[in-house]
């Protein structure tokens, strides 16, 4: 039945159903989608081609990070560091790696350019709340990584006009062996406004998680949140935009209600926050009808043993 729809389908149809599918997998298994959606295809133009269309979008969208050549450091792959098709520029080392989308590897690296770096001034600020989003993240996030950009305003070289920042947090936990992968991310956008020497904070956090051992079980929160402060030196500004972030992530993590247990083990990060270890037996047993615990993986081989099996191949006439 599958292969007569299949030859229904035009070349065009193929490619948005497996871009569809390559944009939709979870953190950390885009390659395993990849290569299922390669055999279904059976048509090695078609899946190259949605391949070359959802992977920089997935990559750019999930934050990954990847090891720049010759172990010169790592450069994450966001929408903010793009200088050109492929190629994305890392502040820090002021270099640009040349990647290969698909293959998730950076091919090559290239010094910045000098239009591609931003002012003195403007880099003043952008590098100490580098330094200070480095030490919180090496605290907060096992594997985590960051970067902070300059998206408007580069060229600005004293005082009297806006520029923005944009820091970028992405810390990921992948474990397929177990059965488990999960991811954070967020995006801070910091927007100085020297005409009322203040600074807008806007923020965006992303938690997925997915655990498929013998099920299939996903989680992906998302929040917003906006705050103020001074402008002040980069030095004091910084640290008072760091401890905003610190705050707000804080919050926002031991606000979630909706985890399963898995994510406990999958994100060490959350496990810090005691209102996850009481999860498993507060809120999920909340979320589902009063069964009994048995603490054992359930037995999808051999569903019949269940009275909701029964009844529900009563209702619909299927039992014997």
């Amino acid at each position: 039945m599958f292969e007569d729809i299949q030859t229904e389908l035009t070349d065009d149809q193929k490619i948005e159903l497996a871009k569809w599918f390559l944009l939709n997998a979870p953190a950390g298994e885009i390659q395993y989608v990849a290569k299922d959606v390669r055999a279904i295809l059976k048509d090695e133009n078609v899946y190259k081609k949605a391949a070359e269309e959802s992977f920089p979008s997935y990559n750019k969208s999930h934050l990954i990070c990847l090891e720049l050549p010759y172990r010169s450091g790592d450069v994450l792959i966001t929408p903010f560091c793009e200088v050109d098709k492929d190629e994305y520029i890392d502040p820090r080392t002021a270099q640009v790696a040349i990647v290969d989308h698909v293959k998730q590897v950076c091919k090559d690296v290239r010094p910045a350019r000098d239009e591609e770096l931003p002012s003195a001034f403007v880099e003043d600020y952008r590098s100490a709340m580098d330094a200070e989003i480095m030490k919180y993240v090496s605290e907060a996030y096992p594997k985590g990584v960051c970067s902070v950009y300059c998206t408007k305003g580069k060229d600005v070289e004293e005082p009297g006009f806006d520029f923005e920042l944009v820091v970028v947090i992405s810390a990921a936990r992948h474990s397929p062996q177990n059965f488990c992968n999960g991811s954070w991310r967020s995006i801070w956008n910091i927007e100085f406004k020297d005409e009322i020497q203040s600074v807008e904070v806007r923020g965006k956090m992303q938690v997925g998680a997915h655990y498929f051992e013998e099920g299939n079980v996903q989680l992906d929160a998302k929040h917003e949140c906006k705050d103020t402060t001074l402008i002040q030196s980069p030095d004091d500004s910084a640290i008072s935009l760091v401890n905003i972030i610190r705050h707000h992530e804080t919050e926002y993590l031991a606000s979630l209600q909706v985890v399963t247990c898995s994510c406990i083990a999958l994100h060490p990060f959350l496990s810090r926050h005691t209102s996850y270890l009481k999860l498993p037996d507060t809120t999920f047993k909340d979320l589902r009808r009063k069964l009994p615990v048995t603490r054992t993986l359930f037995p999808w081989h051999n569903t019949a043993q269940f009275s909701l099996t029964r009844d529900i191949e009563k209702e619909l006439g299927i039992g014997k």
